[in-house]
């Protein structure tokens, strides 16, 4: 009996023995990882599986059909955290690579994604030939398209504006830059970058719609998932399989809450820069039962360890962050690499004028020129109309973490749902009043959009120091005055972040929401997205190729005039010191 009870003790120690939390815990997480697993296995399946009709408007199918779109948007978060993490530590850390891939990603989150979409679908069906795998990965690919950019903006701007003193720091401790890297920057980063992700997983309901419905030739490869169902739906003009496709999302929004955002953002607390912490830290019943399970702690330690160990590990020293005189060598290095850029940037152009040059002429540059123009307005006003609105709300909201647990789920659900599913509504509207659709068709470019603005700039004000709160309280700064000398310093380049990519999707938006139909009523406004959307219909590559040129144009050169002196401002001026 003795023997017994200290093997028992000896097995409670290591943690080996279950406890009442593990009652809950263990059965969740293996009922999560079985579904997961059914759900890869199915994706093995030949097409052929892909029987007719593969959608069914049943709603006792959607819980399956969720399952399956829910674990396409996470393979494709994991994608773009990969993404991320690379490409934004690239262009933040090296400024000749940031010459080029800052103007590569503004031009990737405003080209229309299905626009390229076509082109790589032919190469992932090619990699798993008559398998449902190489219609995932293009799924996957188009999802992975409406997620990554905004997270790169936000881990560049975060890793740009990394406090001094926290620098400081790292170089007094001889920290490594990988050290650096994963115990400062992505810690740093980090609360912005789980409220961009979760816009990320929001914004990607809009392409499920469309990426699961796989054209090649002349076949069509339809996946079964929530968006295929909506797709078929309203097709059919069923308004009651629209009204189970759009509960079915909000449950499933409600779950990855519940389940990965919240947790995430309780467990970034910890990263608050600052004296003092939240006077309310953000909670998670689902990580708490988490960290109480003694089996999950457990079988999660190794990979703590495991994590914690390469966070450790030195690889490369760290060179002080100090201004050091250019040598000659140096200089010849950045204008042999400006030349290299130059030259492929004149190549790429030419190549483009070259190609749709046969199809355009003059006249039909100026004219989409002008067309542009008119986009470029609406897309500033609708902006600035979202930043008033917005901002103040999200300064709220991230101030109080209770509200933001509150607020969260719906902010998600409206960033989630689809805006078209509103278009017929604005057709009959503008029709039924005899309103002028180059005003009234205007809203529907930033419906889905103005969501980036709100979410960065909750982020910016969750993350902002509460000791630096509690300075301006004690100042008694007040109206005005508190935003000016306090609160907008701290959140501005999270703004500015959430405005950028905010305005590439809106430019991105502007081709479906220019030229909008419901049955046989077409409203079209004049703008560049309905040019591009009108010569797609007809097919005129030339002229395609032509107005996403231009929209290349205009973007790179409003984010460079505009947003790019911005993030400098930031960058020099209210980094908190």
């Amino acid at each position: 009996m003795r023997e017994s009870s200290l093997s028992y003790a000896s097995l409670t120690a290591r943690g080996l023995t279950p406890n009442r939390w593990d009652l809950i815990a263990f059965p969740l997480v293996l009922g999560l990882l079985l579904l997961a697993g059914k759900g890869a296995h199915e994706t093995l399946a030949p097409l052929s599986a892909l029987k007719e009709p593969v959608v069914s408007l049943d709603p006792l199918r959607l819980p399956e059909y969720a399952l399956r779109t829910t674990l396409r948007m996470l393979a494709a978060m994991v994608a773009s955290l990969v993404f991320t993490f690379t490409y934004g530590t690239l262009a933040a850390k090296s400024r000749r690579a940031e010459l080029v891939l800052v103007p590569i990603l503004d031009i990737l989150q405003s080209v229309p994604v299905l626009g390229y979409i076509s082109f790589t679908v032919v190469f992932f069906m090619s990699l798993f030939p008559g398998r449902v795998a190489g219609a995932e990965l293009a799924a996957i690919f188009a999802i992975f398209t409406s997620q990554a950019w905004n997270m790169t903006f936000s881990f560049y701007q975060s890793l740009r504006t990394v406090p001094r003193d926290l620098e400081e720091a790292t170089e007094n401790f001889h920290f490594s830059a990988w050290q650096r890297f994963w115990r400062l920057e992505v810690p740093f980063a980090m609360p912005g970058l789980i409220w961009n992700m979760m816009m990320s997983m929001s914004g990607g309901w809009f392409f499920v719609v469309a990426s699961e419905a796989i054209t090649v030739g002349d076949t069509t490869i339809t996946l079964p998932g929530i968006g295929a169902y909506l797709a078929r739906s309203t097709a059919e003009k069923n308004l009651a399989a629209v009204g189970w496709a759009v509960l079915a999302m909000v449950l499933v929004i409600i779950l990855y809450d519940q389940l990965m955002f919240r947790p995430l953002i309780a467990w970034a607390d910890k990263f608050r820069t600052g004296q003092t912490g939240a006077q309310t830290a953000p909670q998670s019943w689902f990580l708490d039962l988490l960290q109480r399970s003694r089996l999950m702690r457990t079988m999660g330690r190794p990979a703590a360890r495991l994590l914690g160990a390469l966070a450790r590990q030195r690889f490369a020293p760290l060179r002080p962050r100090k201004l050091r005189a250019r040598t000659r060598r140096s200089t010849l290095i950045d204008i042999a690499w400006f030349a290299i850029v130059a030259s492929a940037a004149g190549s790429a152009a030419w190549r483009i004028v070259v190609f749709f040059a046969s199809g355009v002429d003059g006249t039909e540059i100026g004219h989409a020129f002008l067309l542009g123009l008119f986009t470029l307005m609406r897309v500033v006003v609708l902006i600035v109309i979202a930043s008033l609105i917005w901002v103040p709300v999200g300064v709220a909201v991230g101030l109080r973490p209770r509200l933001a647990e509150k607020v969260q789920p719906l902010a998600q659900f409206l960033a989630a749902f689809p805006a078209n599913l509103l278009f017929p509504v604005f057709v009959v509207a503008i029709v039924a009043w005899h309103l002028n659709p180059n005003i009234w068709l205007s809203p529907l470019i930033i419906l889905g959009t103005q969501w980036y603005i709100l979410f960065n700039v909750i982020a910016g004000a969750s993350a902002y120091p509460n000791d630096l709160l509690e300075a301006a309280a004690s100042l008694h700064l007040r109206g005005w005055q508190w935003w000016r000398e306090a609160m907008l310093p701290g959140i501005f380049p999270y703004f500015v972040t959430g405005a950028i990519t905010a305005a590439g999707g809106a430019w991105n938006a502007s081709i479906v929401a220019e030229a909008v139909s419901w049955g046989n009523v077409k409203l079209t406004a004049a703008g560049l997205g309905a040019y591009i959307a009108d010569n797609t219909a007809a097919g005129n590559y030339p002229k395609i190729v032509l107005g996403i040129a231009i929209m290349s144009l205009f973007v790179t050169l409003f984010n460079r005039f505009l947003w790019r002196p911005l993030y400098i401002y930031a960058e020099d001026r209210m980094r908190l010191d």
